[in-house]
């Protein structure tokens, strides 16, 4: 008795459309955008703002946006407010976020109505200035401690920074709550160091280094994480939806696709996305255990209707993709950061693609003036400051990067 396979092919090309720009209009960062990031040494490692970059440059490849870290470790809110037109208004921003608080109150030393003032009274001082220069300005709240989660909702920092934010808006300002946010990452961490029974601290999964107070990669992505939200970030980069009874298209939200065409066991067509998802390879979505990027930030969907039961393989250029079921299918599933298990490489050349800009978006974020010891004496100028601005010009994705052209072929097993 001879067994055979039934082959299912789906086939698809992917680019990129440039030209269109019609999605998410209350997306904070605008074409033409200088954006600055104001802040402590969360903010000077240059990671959240790293990420905000790669999301921006890949989701709204279109828009010429520049990136400005002003980051300075052990700085506070009173600090930032000296350095605004020096490491600010000196750039042309056109969008601050300021992230203080941790300082300001010496790490809990400090947590008191005097230290808080001395807060309030620089963030009143920070959303006057740039409504007054027409900067639009986002308030954040300061990121978590390593403190239980459960109990730092009431604490002294983040009291505080409640009422900065409420100051933010009420002086026409905005407000991120980066903290709750974040604390409901944080939660998801300690629910799951419970579940695997981890009991070595230096085995458990956290958003902290050893001090509670500086950020880990995690910690960076789930700063960056409330921060994209908070700017108005759409959850959906793009969508195609098709009837393999049929072989015609049934919907495309921010892409274009043409040229569909059904034969016996293939269905072929050819997409052209507005933007691309938002990736940092194939080890960083184990942190979307945490942190719900593809869901709220990533839904880059392939949806195919009326499949024939079973299960396929979907790769990309001959580099699996992902197994899914046909009703996973049907339902539609999220091909933007899928894993197969059998591939350490990048999946599919809009990976490669994604790999570029993330290098790109790190490498400007290197060649700005990392600040020295007497950077924080606001009489000391940037020598530097041409040169920031000559490489990290407003820049969109550039046309080659554009050009990820791949040929997707579901197989049922």
């Amino acid at each position: 008795m001879i067994l055979s396979r039934t082959i299912f092919q789906i086939v698809f090309c992917a680019s990129l459309l440039g030209g269109l720009d019609v999605r998410a209009a209350d997306f904070a960062l605008r074409d033409g955008d200088t954006v600055v990031f104001l802040g402590d040494s969360l903010t000077a490692a240059r990671t959240y703002g790293k990420f905000i970059e790669s999301y921006t440059l890949l989701r709204y490849p279109d828009r010429k946006v520049r990136f400005i870290n002003a980051g300075f470790g052990g700085d506070t809110a009173e600090g930032g407010l000296k350095r605004l037109e020096r490491d600010v208004f000196a750039h042309k921003a056109t969008v601050l976020t300021v992230a203080f608080g941790t300082n300001d109150i010496g790490w809990g030393v400090y947590a008191d109505e005097v230290h808080k003032k001395k807060y309030l009274d620089a963030v009143r001082g920070i959303v006057t200035a740039c409504r007054e220069r027409g900067v639009r300005v986002y308030l954040c709240s300061a990121a978590v401690t390593g403190a239980d989660p459960a109990k730092s909702e009431d604490s002294f920092l983040q009291k505080m920074c409640d009422e900065g934010m409420s100051l933010s808006k009420s002086l026409g300002g905005e407000a991120i709550d980066v903290q709750r946010s974040m604390r409901e990452v944080q939660k998801r961490v300690a629910a799951w160091n419970e579940k695997v029974h981890t009991k070595e601290d230096s085995k458990k999964d956290s958003l902290h280094v050893a001090d509670g107070v500086h950020l880990n990669d995690l910690g960076q992505l789930a700063m960056a994480f409330a921060i994209l939200k908070g700017l108005g970030a759409p959850a959906d980069v793009s969508s195609a939806t098709l009837d393999f009874a049929d072989g015609k298209l049934v919907a495309a939200d921010d892409c274009e696709v043409t040229k569909v065409r059904r034969e016996e066991q293939r269905l072929e067509f050819t997409r052209l996305d507005e933007g691309l998802p938002f990736n940092h390879g194939i080890f960083f979505a184990l942190h979307y255990r945490f942190v719900p990027v593809p869901s709220e930030l990533n839904r880059y969907m392939l949806t195919v209707k009326n499949l024939p039961a079973g299960k396929y393989d979907v790769s990309a250029d001959d580099r699996a993709v992902g197994s899914f079921t046909a009703a996973q299918l049907s339902e539609g599933v999220n091909i933007a950061s899928t894993t197969a298990v059998a591939s350490w490489r990048s999946r599919i050349c809009w990976d490669d693609c994604i790999s570029l800009t993330v290098r790109s978006s790190a490498n400007s974020q290197r060649r700005q003036r990392r600040p020295t010891n007497d950077w924080k004496n606001c009489n000391v100028s940037s020598p530097n400051r041409d040169r920031i601005g000559l490489s990290c010009n407003r820049r969109s994705l550039p046309k080659k990067r554009r050009d990820a052209i791949a040929r997707c072929v579901v197989v049922r097993n």
